[in-house]
C-alpha cells in the first residue's frame, strides 16, 4: 500500500475513534531542539526547570530506530478525574488533570501499528516536545496560558508522539499559532494565582506555575501558597477560566477511592515498590504511580484548603 493510501487510512481510523492526528517529515526534530535551546539561552526559560523536565527530551529518534522518516502526533480527548481520599473518618476529593492517563497512549499505539505492520512499517513513542510539535503541526493552537487546545477537544486531551518508517507525503509544518481569541482576553492571567502568566511575553513564567512545583519531590518555595493547590498534581486554574474550555471543564469522571490505611500509606511516603498490589494498580490507572512521592504532601496541602 503506498503511503499516500496509509496516511489517509491513519488519519480516517483516528477520526473514528474521536481522535486526531498530524504526520509531519522527521527532518523537523533538529528545528524543535533549536527552539526549545534557544529560549533557554536567550532567558526565556528558567534553567532549574530546564534541568528537571525539557532536559529528558530525546532529540535522537534515530535511536534503536534507524530509518525514521515521519513523526506522527496525536491528540486523544479526555476528562479530569475525581479521586476520593478517606482520612480521619472524612472524605476528601481530588481531581487529577486529563492530561495524565497513560492509557490512552497504549490504545494508539496498538491503533498504529495494527494499520501499519501489515505494510512493513514500524513505530516507537518518543518523548519530544509534543506541545510545541502538535502546534507546528496545525494539530493544535497555544492559548495564552502555553497549554494546547485542540478543536472540538479544548485542553482536556492528551498528546503522544511516535516516530516511524512511514514515509511522510503531506508536511503541515508550520509558524507557532495561538489562539486568536486569547488576543483581547486575560481570563487565565487572572485566574492564575501565582503569577505565572504575564502580558509582556508569550511564554508563561513556568518556574511559578503551581504545577512545575507539585510534581517535585523538593519542598514548596516560601512565596507560594499551600492553599492555591487545586488538583492532586497539576493545577487548573487557567483552564477552568478559559473560555475555551467553556463546554469542557466539568467533564470530569469518577475515579478510585483510596482507604483510610492506603492514604496514610501516601502520607508516610510508602514507595509503589512498598505497596499493597491493589494501590499500585489503582496509581497506575490514573497515572500517578511515578509521582507517588509527592502525593501525601499534595493531598494534605487540599485537604487544608477544603
Amino acid at each position: 500500500m503506498k503511503a499516500k493510501t496509509i496516511t489517509g487510512t491513519i488519519e480516517e481510523q483516528l477520526k473514528q475513534e474521536g481522535w486526531k492526528g498530524k504526520i509531519i517529515s522527521i527532518e523537523h526534530v533538529g528545528e524543535l531542539q533549536k527552539e526549545i535551546e534557544g529560549h533557554l539561552q536567550n532567558g526565556m526559560l528558567d534553567q532549574e526547570l530546564y534541568g528537571d523536565y525539557l532536559d529528558r527530551f530525546d532529540f535522537d529518534v534515530s535511536d534503536n530506530f534507524n530509518d525514521a522518516r515521519s513523526l506522527i502526533v496525536v491528540s486523544t480527548p479526555q476528562p479530569h478525574v475525581r479521586v476520593t481520599f478517606t482520612w480521619q473518618g472524612q472524605t476528601y476529593p481530588a481531581i487529577i488533570p486529563s492530561t495524565y492517563r497513560l492509557a490512552t497512549d497504549h490504545q494508539v499505539k496498538n491503533r498504529l501499528e495494527g494499520l501499519l505492520k501489515p505494510q512493513g512499517h514500524d513505530l516507537a513513542q518518543r518523548r519530544l516536545p509534543q506541545k510545541l510539535l502538535a502546534v507546528r503541526s496545525g494539530l493544535a493552537r497555544y492559548g495564552k496560558n502555553n497549554i494546547t487546545y485542540v478543536p472540538g477537544m479544548g485542553s482536556l486531551h492528551r498528546l503522544v508522539v511516535f516516530a516511524s518508517d512511514l514515509p511522510c507525503v503531506k508536511d503541515d509544518w508550520g509558524e507557532v499559532k495561538p489562539l486568536k481569541t486569547c488576543d483581547e482576553c486575560t481570563a487565565c492571567m487572572d485566574a492564575c494565582p501565582s503569577g505565572a502568566i504575564v502580558s509582556e511575553r508569550f511564554l508563561i513564567h513556568a518556574e511559578r506555575c503551581l504545577t512545575f512545583h507539585n510534581e517535585r519531590i523538593e519542598e514548596f518555595p516560601d512565596w507560594l501558597d499551600p492553599s492555591w493547590h487545586n488538583c492532586l498534581v497539576g493545577c487548573l486554574y487557567c483552564q477552568n477560566a478559559c473560555p475555551m474550555n467553556q463546554k469542557m471543564s466539568n467533564w470530569i469522571e469518577e475515579g478510585v477511592a483510596f482507604s483510610e490505611k492506603e492514604t496514610e500509606s501516601l502520607f508516610k511516603g510508602v514507595m509503589p515498590d512498598n505497596m499493597p498490589k491493589s494501590m499500585v494498580e489503582k496509581l497506575e490507572k490514573l497515572g500517578m504511580k511515578e509521582y507517588a512521592g509527592v502525593l501525601g504532601r499534595n493531598l494534605n496541602a487540599i485537604m487544608k484548603s477544603q
